[in-house]
């Protein structure tokens, strides 16, 4: 692959994301630019179910798949022959929606001679940071989403260190689920987000820190607490309140998620702390790290809402890590759904 190894051309990675339920396609040039990045979201489709369907989510991705390669290079105002890499999302995610990418972008690459990249979601979702930012070392990473909890520590480039995770619950799992029980529909994590910045008072809700020295965290005990306000609301016959349980439930989250975040920065000396993954749209999260930070002297990097939820763009961001090291995947790469982060770090 002697050809694709100038270093004076532009590098044109043409990413695909389907670890869930957005079918993802982007064209990026040297990692950091992005020349298209199509979305197809499935949020109407799941949202009869109340969460995502596997199955149902594995279809859309073929029926979206094959358009959205041709348009994003389209979009990307390159022709085919001009892609120099195919990255893909290896894992983790839902293992058939996996495997619609994994086929897709294996079957692309193969015929276009082109290098294959398997990429890690959530060193996606990290990467995602230097769309819009440099970034500078050591530097800490907090990863939000509907099925991680983590932060991450990156000594250097491409080099990732989980050091607190959570033990049950997802942050993004937990507003859903709350969501779900004040009667607000899938996916409620922008509906609970969007009462408790409304709402004038806070029904108090327990913050749960577990060891002192420990980076974890847990949800699935303050979700419990919210179930039992609001069926103790509903025997005693008083109003809902709904507004008040969702600001109480933010806070509490909020509280750990940021105090748990600058304890770590201010522990491993990081120069950066990034916010990544889905909930990093959540407007009281963005709000109180932005606040702390700027207190604190800590320079924070958001990405936008666009670059928050899953895409390809953040897989192209990523992929070109690997790309940099020329550490290519074989053609016949398997789909990965518990795929480890720090197994697939750039450098040790």
């Amino acid at each position: 692959m002697s050809e694709f190894l100038n270093e004076h051309k532009p590098v044109y990675i043409l990413a695909v994301e389907t670890s869930c339920d957005e079918t993802s396609v982007a064209v990026v040039k040297d990692g950091n630019v992005v020349l298209s990045n199509l979305i197809a979201s499935q949020i109407e489709t799941h949202k009869a179910f109340g969460g995502v369907v596997p199955e149902v989510a594995s279809r859309k991705h073929v029926e979206n798949i094959t358009l959205m390669l041709e348009e994003a290079v389209k979009k990307a105002g390159i022709g085919l022959q001009d892609i120099t890499a195919v990255a893909v999302t290896q894992g983790p995610g839902l293992v058939g929606a996996l495997l619609v990418g994994v086929v897709a972008a294996t079957s692309l690459a193969m015929a276009l001679n082109k290098p294959l990249i398997g990429t890690h979601h959530i060193a996606g979702h990290i990467y995602a940071n230097r769309l819009v930012a440099h970034l500078e070392y050591p530097c800490m990473a907090l990863v939000v989403s509907g099925g991680h909890t983590e932060l991450v520590y990156m000594k250097s480039e491409g080099s990732f260190e989980v050091i607190g995770r959570t033990r049950d619950d997802a942050v993004g799992e937990a507003y859903d689920k709350v969501a779900r029980a004040i009667g607000f529909p899938y996916p409620g994590g922008p509906h609970v987000d969007r009462l408790a910045l409304e709402a004038e008072e806070a029904i108090e809700l327990p913050r749960v820190w577990l060891e002192p020295d420990s980076y974890d965290f847990s949800f699935s005990g303050l979700k419990s607490a919210v179930l039992n306000v609001v069926n103790q609301r509903k025997m005693r016959g008083e109003p809902p309140m709904e507004g008040a349980i969702a600001r109480g439930f933010q806070e509490s989250v909020v509280e750990v998620l940021v105090t748990k975040a600058i304890r770590a920065v201010k522990a491993y000396d990081a120069k950066q702390l990034l916010l990544c993954g889905g909930v990093a749209a959540n407007r009281g999260l963005r709000g109180e790290l932005e606040r702390q930070c700027r207190e604190q002297g800590i320079e924070l990097i958001i990405p936008p809402f666009g670059y928050c939820t899953d895409n390809a763009a953040m897989i192209g961001a990523a992929a070109y890590l690997k790309w940099k090291e020329r550490k290519f995947t074989s053609l016949d790469m398997k789909a990965m759904p518990q795929f480890s982060l720090e197994e697939w770090s750039v450098q040790a």
